[in-house]
């Protein structure tokens, strides 16, 4: 039994995260502004409203709840925002990420488990993408999520953190019991727009590029059970309570589907005819990114339960209509 301290835990990833930490033994506090997460999504655990920002409320909080671990998601995501404002993800994603370790080295808190991200890749050379693919990010985004990966390098060999970086493809599909799934607001993610237009809240889904150099010209992406994704998680927690040094590993099943392919599934699934248009390219997404994962097998022990992009869009059209 340790003390797992989640930081946006309330949001999409950290909720289905903090679930699966609630079938363990281990004590669960949640760090979140509520800004992009929701209260009623924490399922396990106790919460606490605060700021990474606000190092005052941090240095409270880790003193109190002694931490053995933290599990980082308090990041913004959107590769086309990211792009727009800057700024507003380094401030966020890297500052305030700085501002966590800096309270858990004070506080030797030695174990980390970093929200990482395929964007670091840029356009990678190599596909499936091993995780001695080359960093080369093409977003300020997936430039965020690079320069904490290096500063968890450098402090494992500055200050003995131990921390293990989950690089996530396309996170996707909800919880199969319906109790918690994907909500942003807004919503820019290809799965649930695409089933928000088949409930009538859209007029349609636009489709950014038809010229890419793939099979149909849309992106090609790997998508990723989120029970999956959490389980990988806890593998990564209990590697890092086990003794487990600093490491990275991908996360994702090894083969991708086009955008075209995943409206195609959507349809099938809902019944409902999904009108699709046809926009400019938009600036940031990289034609393909699809995980070579065979790490995380082998030395996690990770067994993916859920690949299967019907099943990730049942169950997001399951969370989709309960929340209708």
């Amino acid at each position: 039994m340790a003390n797992i301290l989640v930081t946006g835990g309330a949001g999409y990833i950290g909720s289905h995260v903090v679930k699966a930490l609630g079938e363990t033994d281990h004590k669960i506090l949640v760090y979140d502004n509520l800004s992009k997460g929701f209260k009623d999504a924490i399922l396990h655990g106790q919460l606490i409203v605060g700021d990474l920002s606000d190092t005052k409320v941090l240095q409270r909080t880790v003193e109190a709840f002694k931490p053995d671990a933290v599990m980082h998601f308090a990041s913004f995501i959107e590769v086309g925002e990211s792009v727009r404002e800057p700024l507003k993800y380094y401030q966020n994603n890297v500052s305030n990420t700085i501002n966590l370790l800096n309270v858990l080295v004070e506080h030797n808190v030695s174990n980390f488990i970093f929200s990482s991200s395929a964007a670091v890749y840029g356009s990678p050379e190599k596909v499936p993408i091993p995780e001695s693919e080359s960093i080369k990010p093409i977003n300020p985004y997936g430039q965020s999520k690079a320069i904490i990966e290096r500063v968890l390098e450098d402090l494992s060999n500055a200050k003995g953190l131990s921390s293990v970086s989950l690089r996530y493809f396309n996170a996707a599909g909800a919880d199969p019991l319906g109790r918690i799934g994907e909500r942003h607001d807004p919503e820019s993610h290809l799965i649930p727009l695409i089933l928000k237009t088949a409930k009538g809240e859209r007029e349609n889904i636009k489709i950014f590029g038809s010229d890419y150099p793939t099979p149909d010209g849309t992106c090609v992406r790997d998508y990723v059970h989120v029970e999956d994704l959490a389980d990988a998680h806890v593998l990564g927690l209990q590697y890092l309570l086990d003794g487990g040094k600093r490491d990275v590993f991908n996360c994702g099943y090894g083969h991708g589907y086009s955008v075209r392919e995943v409206v195609d599934m959507s349809k099938k699934i809902t019944g409902v005819e999904i009108p699709a248009t046809i926009g400019p390219r938009r600036a940031g997404d990289p034609p393909v990114l699809v995980a070579d994962s065979s790490k995380l097998k082998a030395r996690l022990k990770w067994v993916p339960k859920f690949d299967s992009l019907e099943y990730i869009i049942r169950t997001a059209w399951e969370w989709e209509k309960k929340r209708a």
